[in-house]
């Protein structure tokens, strides 16, 4: 059998808040319940929107929570070369092209790209991948089968932007191929995006991973908790009470007793009582 492979891959774009805790978990908790490795990489793909520190802050704040992570962290701002590579294999052999449609032309055709540019041959821009492969659903480890929106099942999508940044769809399947990744445990709000990564394995003939999207925390309003959005960051002084919180919220049934005990006997009995099943199934996509 396949080793079990799994990772956390935040963006240091702010300081770890709950629901990234919540993400964490429910990687880490998978991953050893299979008797895997857990990994940790820093998804530092776009700089405007990083925070001087928060690489650091965020793997401070798992070792506070005492989850600790397999092997060495990736850092995805050391791995241009390997994208460029790839993008360049692409656009040799016809299969990437230039782009230079707008926002705003793009919004006209109701918010996706029709392929305007797949035959102009152009020589700056964005660059596209042409879907070969389309994906029209996929199956969650949780929910079963997951439908992709019908817009984007067939759409060129952008694998590095005008501004020269390498788009996150094509550095994640990249990485999650060269450190071994066999199952993705992530957040719901990155269901969208499931179908295209999908693709891109079919298109580089790699085996695909399997997939589980966690359910998200919202705030008060009903919005995401997220860095932007402006979530607090977790207490790193203090763990224990956000840390069983944060597990209560993936479905566990936490005993009294566990409240008296130190962090690394409750993790171990969470990797103990760890159940996919036990996790809200209530989870939609939006086009």
């Amino acid at each position: 059998m396949t080793r079990y492979v799994g990772r956390f891959a935040p963006s240091p774009s702010g300081p770890l808040h709950f629901g990234s805790l919540v993400a964490a978990l429910g990687s880490y908790f998978q991953a050893k319940a299979n008797h895997g490795v857990w990994l940790v990489r820093i998804e530092d793909l776009d700089p405007p929107r990083e925070m001087q520190g928060a690489s650091e802050a965020i793997l401070q704040a798992l070792e506070a929570y005492h989850l600790h992570w397999d092997g060495e962290i990736v850092y995805q701002s050391q791995r241009h070369h390997l994208y460029q590579a790839q993008i360049d294999a692409w656009l040799k052999n016809g299969d990437a092209y230039y782009c230079q449609c707008t926002r705003k032309q793009i919004k006209e055709h109701g918010g996706y790209y029709p392929g305007t540019c797949r035959n102009k041959n152009l020589q700056e821009g964005a660059i596209r991948l042409k879907m070969t492969k389309p994906v029209s659903h996929f199956i969650d480890q949780r929910h079963g089968q997951m439908s992709i929106p019908e817009a984007l099942i067939n759409e060129d999508f952008i694998i590095k932007r005008r501004d020269g940044l390498f788009a996150y769809n094509l550095a994640v399947v990249l990485d999650d191929i060269d450190q071994g990744v066999t199952e993705v445990v992530r957040g719901a709000d990155l269901i969208e995006p499931t179908g295209r990564q999908i693709s891109l394995y079919q298109i580089l003939e790699q085996p695909e991973v399997s997939y589980l999207h966690l359910p998200l925390a919202m705030d008060t309003n009903g919005n995401k908790l997220s860095k932007q959005n402006h979530a607090m960051a977790i207490d790193v002084n203090e763990p224990k009470p956000t840390l069983l919180r944060a597990m209560t919220f993936l479905g566990f049934h936490i005993p009294k007793e566990l409240n008296a005990t130190n962090i690394d006997e409750i993790l171990r009995w969470g990797c103990e009582n760890w159940q996919v099943k036990q996790l809200p199934v209530e989870i939609e996509i939006t086009p």
